[in-house]
């Protein structure tokens, strides 16, 4: 998967877990993290604070389930 592709999917969604991310690309967490980073460096995508997405304080989810990006850049910018 190269940054164009990871670029469309956020543009399409919105904002997506990381737990999608994984699934839709077949990818590890870790290499998708490195990936969003490259975006986040440009300004095009945020990482979303983490505020208990569940309603719970029991500390049991996924990270990867709570853990959301969002588009953040232009949507027709070309990158």
């Amino acid at each position: 998967m190269v940054l164009s592709e990871l670029r469309d999917y956020l543009k399409q969604k919105k904002t997506v877990s990381l737990n999608e991310l994984i699934i839709h690309f077949d990818m590890d967490a870790d290499a998708l993290r490195g990936m969003l980073g490259k975006w986040i460096s440009k300004g095009k995508v945020r990482q979303l604070p983490v505020n208990s997405a569940c309603g719970s304080s029991c500390c049991k989810c996924d990270p990867t389930l709570i853990e959301l990006y969002e588009w953040w850049g232009e949507e027709l910018a070309q990158d």
